[in-house]
């Protein structure tokens, strides 16, 4: 078993969400907030309007106009989804690279973890939800600890795969058997160290539902499904895509039926090209 304490320092180690983000999901959280306090924490940060900007014009929202300023985004998109386009622009750069442990080659961690983020919005919104962003950062951010665990405890990588096969236990379990921390807890830290809420950080940590999933609020339970339906379209499936203890019944539970969950994969497909248009313009 590795020294926890030094993988734990390795989160000193990556880039941090930048604090605009914060600011940003401090005020979705805020219910007096408005529109325009939201364009007033962006508007000075040049690089991020300009990026903004490229993504609210791009294929994937195909909007009637030409959009020019960011309270003219605000107009178009909403608070809401305005908010989920800055935590994605400000997804972790260390997401990007390949995680060789994961068997995922450069981006396809980060391909995955936003496709992860839209799902989730997707299910957020078919229950009713208005305020995604916690669901939608959670989704986004849930692997972090991936990162931290692929770059510190590289050579376990094939120990855990070995344990895996040979006893019929999931990647998570066999993580903390190995290296003593797993993935989504080490996630957890992250999202504590950056400072996110503690709803935000419950669902970093419990996004693979290790125990009874009763015992789990709607929110990572929802996460929990966007994750699930990846996994069923083959998105973000390394090593331990397949390696998940499955809860079938929290779709019944969510009163999410197949057809729902057709539509969501169809929907998805049909827009995958807008999709990776997105994925590649949130750099």
């Amino acid at each position: 078993m590795m020294d926890i304490e030094k993988i734990i320092q390795g989160i000193d180690k990556l880039k941090p969400v930048p604090q605009v983000a914060n600011k940003v999901l401090a005020l979705a959280r805020n219910p007096k907030s408005s529109m325009t306090d939201l364009a007033e924490v962006i508007v000075y940060d040049q690089a991020l309007t300009a990026n903004l900007l490229r993504v609210c014009n791009s294929a994937y929202f195909s909007l009637p106009v030409k959009v020019n300023s960011i309270q003219q985004a605000l107009m178009y998109l909403g608070m809401d989804q305005l908010v989920n386009l800055i935590v994605m622009n400000s997804g972790s750069e260390d997401m990007k690279s390949k995680q060789e442990g994961y068997d995922l080659g450069a981006g396809e961690l980060w391909k995955y973890s936003v496709s992860s983020a839209l799902i989730a919005q997707q299910l957020a919104e078919k229950k009713g939800i208005k305020n995604t962003h916690m669901i939608f950062t959670a989704a986004l951010l849930k692997d972090i600890g991936k990162v931290i665990l692929n770059q510190y405890a590289g050579e376990l990588f094939e120990k855990i795969n070995l344990i895996v096969s040979k006893n019929q236990m999931g990647f998570r379990e066999a993580e903390k058997a190995v290296i003593g921390i797993d993935h989504a807890e080490l996630g957890g830290l992250v999202a504590a160290k950056w400072q996110f809420s503690q709803e935000m950080v419950d669902m970093i940590r419990n996004h693979h539902m290790p125990e009874d999933p009763a015992k789990y609020n709607f929110e990572t339970q929802i996460v929990y499904l966007a994750d699930t339906i990846c996994m069923m379209m083959g998105i973000g499936v390394g090593s331990d895509g397949l390696a998940y203890h499955f809860h079938k019944e929290i779709f019944k539970k969510q009163g999410f039926t197949d057809r729902d969950i057709q539509e969501i994969i169809a929907n998805f497909g049909d827009k995958y090209r807008e999709v990776e248009e997105l994925i590649n313009l949130a750099k």
